[in-house]
């Protein structure tokens, strides 16, 4: 497993940003003036951490899985300061303002968004062994909600990377902010996350995540720059913050496969095994869409593996036409491209369909569902040349708005040195 060391996890503005670093100074600016006219005379500290982009592994990081991801250039950022009362005070731009009380974490209301969050991420911290006291911070963010790129993943990991840095001396593991923040969303918002986003969004840059013992991670050179092509998510409109249920039948399903094949989960299987069992297990499971949810594992893994050979060999075309298959597997085995109670809700599938004939016409790119499904967003890749054309083209459908060009960035969950 590799391990971030301080010089990882202190950055300057210039080297999280890059090219953005105009509009990264304007944001910082922004957030220091808001920080000073909510608590005049103080003296905080910048935290950034970015959203993250799933490129291949869709849904298969809570059974043992291996998942291609990476950070992008969609942060949330604050400025924070330690205190010394035991109290949590967030004022998050556009939210309702936060407020805990350490000493009195029972007293905080279990999924009740944000300050339930905040409530669980203490709660973890203490649980793991980590020092954490009162601070106050202001929180603004770039990074799309309910969409699928991990708002609230990036949230927690800025957190975690606040608690770290100013009570921790920097010595937290990115694993272990990727548990608290599991931690926080598994027993304060009963939702039965896995470790790929908080992963994701804490590392930073391309990783090949792979969590069939805990959680190990390694870097992998790839930036869709290398491959002269933009990544574009697509808001399609409608988000799913309210289908947790929706979410957490996907695992509850899957671990119900491995239960039955004599496992816990379905890293300690195989493929084989599960094709020679499913006739018995269509007899006790009475569940197809089970049984497809757990083939759709076994192979979006191997796209994982193939992907990342591919990405070492630079075959271009391979690793897109791996997105491609592995966005065609989640509609039609994991399915979780639109609910079935709501089945005239197909935002998700319609926007991958006109990606799809854009595709086609330009004769290179791949598109496919992104992050937990049902509802939120779609990423497409395309040729540079065609950025502003792709960007016309889908904005006539989903509203320019909802069109995001990005690119993956370097640094993960960060303190920033200004």
């Amino acid at each position: 497993m590799e391990h971030a060391g301080m010089e990882g996890k202190i950055r300057t503005p210039d080297e999280v940003y890059g090219a953005q670093g105009q509009r990264a100074e304007e944001r910082i600016q922004h957030l220091l003036t808001m920080f000073h006219d909510s608590f005049p005379g103080g003296n905080p500290r910048l935290f950034s951490a970015p959203g993250r982009t799933e490129i291949i592994g869709n849904h298969v990081d809570h059974n043992g899985g291996r998942i291609l991801a990476a950070s992008i250039t969609l942060d949330t950022i604050c400025a924070a300061e330690k205190t010394d009362d035991k109290t949590i005070v967030i004022l998050s731009e556009g939210y309702q303002p936060i407020q805990v009380e350490l000493a009195a974490l029972s007293s905080v209301p279990k999924e009740s968004g944000s300050i339930s969050l905040v409530a669980g991420l203490a709660e973890a911290a203490q649980h793991f062994g980590y020092r954490i006291g009162g601070f106050r911070a202001v929180v603004t963010t770039e990074v799309i909600a309910a969409a699928g790129v991990s708002s609230s993943a990036s949230f927690e990991m800025l957190l975690c990377a606040v608690i770290d840095h100013l009570y921790n001396g920097g010595t937290i593991d990115y694993a272990h902010y990727a548990r608290m923040g599991q931690y926080a969303e598994n027993r304060w918002w009963n939702k039965a996350s896995g470790l790929m986003d908080q992963m994701a969004c804490a590392v930073g840059g391309t990783i090949l995540l792979d969590f069939s013992e805990g959680v190990r991670y390694e870097s992998v050179d790839f930036s869709f720059d290398r491959l002269d092509m933009d990544l574009f998510i697509v808001n399609t409109g409608k988000g799913h913050a309210d289908l947790s249920a929706e979410y957490s039948s996907i695992p509850h399903e899957m671990h119900e496969v491995a239960e039955a094949l004599g496992v816990k989960q379905l890293s300690d299987s195989n493929e084989e095994t599960l094709l020679s069992a499913i006739p018995s297990l269509r007899k006790t499971l009475k569940n197809d869409r089970a049984i497809l949810r757990a083939l759709h594992y076994y192979e979006e893994c191997r796209r994982v593996d193939e992907a990342v050979e591919a990405l070492r060999r630079g075959q271009t075309d391979r690793v897109l036409s791996l997105i491609n298959a592995g966005g065609a597997s989640s509609l039609m085995w994991l399915q979780n491209g639109y609910c079935c109670e709501t089945p005239g809700e197909q935002s998700v599938p319609l926007m991958l369909a006109l990606s799809e004939r854009y595709i086609r016409s330009c004769g290179s790119g791949a598109c496919r569902l992104h992050g937990g499904g049902f509802a939120g967003v779609i990423m497409a890749v395309l040729p540079r040349a065609e950025r502003k054309r792709f960007f016309d083209y889908i904005a006539a459908y989903a509203g320019k708005e909802n069109v995001y060009v990005m690119g993956i960035r370097g640094a993960g969950a960060v303190e920033l040195s200004v």
